[in-house]
């Protein structure tokens, strides 16, 4: 029989552990592109943004002090935090549906889980506090949403639940599916909640707390909602099997291969009707996460999607796996089941060659003809180092080039360069081009200020994601330098070179307040040169070779560049 005592022992052993290892990795990798990224929602805080919510900036603000501390560590702090309370929110879950042995399983599986510990819990990424706010969400709503006396507690947590779902969807749109879960189970199965204030009050407070949101898309033409309606709504012809293939083999992957097994076994035992959570728990669950896996599932029958969207939903499927892994009490129960043992070195087992792999290059890849994907959290901080090099000489050779600003042509690299160039440096990043690719950088040009006629500026070409200089900006400046060529080093091997290029002579004033060329393009323009990629077979394939470098879907990378090409059609 296992004691309470040594479920608490274990947990907070578990706990520690976790954290501990969990903030090693933090400070011992480089950025990836998405996290640097939101490391400019710190930067330049605003009410919302265009990708997301405000709440990953917030948290990154918080756990730096406003940026005094600047580190790669301190700006993951946030998550790493967060990945700790997450854990023992889901042994609350896990122990308020069933029993305390089933809250330890819970927090194993969360802790085992890649999107758990690594996605949300190490990268500083919006999926970091919303999964927080989700899991107290659940928990409030497990509470409230099941007692059809409605006493004052189930009342009180209702309040308390819309005040956190509100959270949730400052930190990421997709927290809308713990609504739609509420509101299914309300209609199906306790109507009675329609009847009570607490309800409507509880609405009040999400549409109050997301107002920010709102605004913020009103004064700029609600761009961020339709952003995702474009990343999601821009679907052709035909089953893309492909895409679903990747999409499952995603999550299977990202939310580790045994935790997927043992929560297919769970769903298969549910359907054999075997009884292991009681049935109101179970509804709550389903309704919540299943709706959020099954949509973009769907989507991606018809289109690119990414795997880390449906993260919160394992969440729920986590909770239901622990159920039926601690089983009805009819056979003694084990502390530490094989099946949690094995996910959980598998875990360590990732999380050890993962940065070994990242900072040392264990492994090539190469010779087994795949791309390593690991180089892109690696080198940038060398490259700042190197480039700071060149701009201290050129200084002293050339005073035109002192403050500088660095340009370019998506929202990245212009955030790495940013961070691990232009920071250090003390100098600006302009990105000129269309908006669906600069992104935020539309509105940290505008707070940049004007670039002024006559001005020089430097642009950095990257050999494994090029993009000349002469071809983008070659038409506003007078003459455009070589470039010098820095070599970035894993070890012995070469994994990036860089190209410094010097842009003399802006010919014309660059004002960012409005839209004008380099913010907006003529979707007509983007559509017929997404048909001409398509239609180009050598062209395509080349698309679809970059965006698995890049870990991009193909659409998204397709779309760039017909941006690129749409682009090309104004300079002529």
């Amino acid at each position: 029989m296992v004691s309470e005592k040594q479920i608490r022992r274990t947990l907070w052993i578990l706990i520690l552990l976790s954290l501990a290892l969990r903030a090693f990795v933090a400070g011992a990798i480089d950025f990836g592109n998405d996290e640097v990224y939101y490391w400019t929602y710190a930067r330049f805080p605003d009410w919302s943004h265009f990708d997301h919510p405000p709440m990953v900036g917030w948290l990154i603000q918080f756990f730096t002090l406003n940026l005094h501390f600047d580190s790669e560590f301190f700006i993951r702090l946030g998550a790493v935090v967060s990945g700790t309370i997450s854990t023992y929110l889901v042994f609350l879950i896990g122990k308020r549906i069933k029993d305390s042995l089933t809250g330890l399983y819970s927090a194993l599986l969360y802790t085992s889980s890649l999107y758990c510990t690594i996605i949300s819990g190490i990268f500083i990424m919006p999926d970091s506090p919303q999964v927080v706010f989700w899991l107290l969400s659940l928990y409030l709503l497990l509470s409230a949403l099941p007692d059809k006396t409605l006493a004052k507690s189930s009342r009180m947590n209702m309040l308390a639940a819309g005040f956190v779902i509100g959270l949730a969807l400052l930190s990421k749109y997709h927290s809308v599916f713990l609504v739609s879960g509420a509101f299914l189970y309300i209609l199906f199965y306790n109507r009675a909640w329609f009847r009570a204030k607490e309800t409507y009050l509880a609405l009040g407070i999400i549409l109050l707390l997301f107002f920010p949101v709102i605004y913020w898309n009103w004064h700029n033409s609600f761009v961020s909602f339709a952003f995702h309606e474009n990343r999601l709504g821009n679907v052709k012809p035909g089953i893309r099997w492909d895409f679903f293939l990747a999409e499952m083999g995603g999550e299977f992957f990202y939310n580790n291969p045994v935790n997927v097994i043992i929560i297919l076994f769970a769903f298969i035992a549910l359907i054999r009707g075997k009884i292991f959570l009681q049935r109101d728990f179970l509804r709550v669950l389903l309704l919540i996460s299943l709706p959020l896996a099954l949509v973009f599932q769907m989507f991606s029958l018809f289109r690119s999607t990414l795997p880390h969207w449906t993260g919160p939903a394992y969440l729920g499927f986590i909770l239901i796996a622990a159920s039926c892994l601690s089983g009805t009490g009819e056979k003694p129960r084990k502390l530490f089941p094989f099946p949690l043992l094995l996910s959980t070195l598998l875990i360590t087992l990732i999380l050890v060659i993962g940065v070994g792999q990242i900072n040392y290059g264990w492994i090539d890849l190469k010779k087994f003809g795949l791309d390593d994907f690991s180089s892109q959290l690696y080198g940038w901080k060398q490259l700042g180092q190197k480039v700071d090099k060149v701009l201290q000489e050129d200084l002293r050779k050339d005073p035109r080039m002192q403050n500088s600003p660095l340009l370019s042509f998506r929202w990245f690299p212009a955030a790495n360069l940013d961070y691990y160039v232009a920071r250090p440096a003390n100098r600006k990043v302009y990105a000129l081009g269309a908006l669906e690719r600069i992104h935020k950088y539309y509105w940290i040009d505008n707070k940049n200020g004007t670039l002024r006629k006559g001005t020089n500026a430097y642009y950095i070409g990257l050999s494994d994601d090029y993009n000349d200089p002469r071809h983008l900006y070659g038409r506003l400046y007078d003459s455009i330098s070589s470039p010098d060529t820095i070599r970035i080093f894993r070890g012995k091997e070469m994994i990036r070179e860089a190209y410094i290029y010097r842009l003399y002579g802006l010919t014309q004033e660059l004002s960012f307040g409005k839209r004008n060329h380099y913010t907006g393009v003529d979707p007509v323009r983007v559509r017929y040169w997404e048909n001409q990629i398509r239609l180009t077979p050598g062209w395509f394939d080349l698309i679809k070779k970059k965006a698995g470098e890049m870990q991009l879907p193909v659409s998204d990378e397709l779309h760039d560049e017909a941006i690129y090409m749409a682009n090309q059609d104004i300079g002529q």
